[in-house]
């Protein structure tokens, strides 16, 4: 005889739980799969720097004035 006896609303949880968490591996999955897609299409992998908002000069074109500079 088992000392702990489970009440069926816990049941009900536990059922309800799992299913969240397959919804949130899911979503997780989505985003993951996303964004390798996303890095990989890139043509060249400079570009994914363009994205994090600094100012870097080596990625700018140069211009006949820079070409003249140097």
């Amino acid at each position: 005889m088992a000392l702990h006896v489970e009440h069926e609303i816990h049941a009900r949880r536990r059922g309800r739980n799992m299913g969240m968490l397959v919804i949130l591996l899911g979503f997780i999955a989505i985003v993951f799969g996303l964004t390798v897609v996303k890095v990989l299409n890139l043509p060249n992998i400079t570009q994914m720097e363009r994205f994090d908002h600094v100012a870097r000069p080596q990625l700018e074109p140069l211009t006949s004035a820079d070409e003249v500079a140097q």
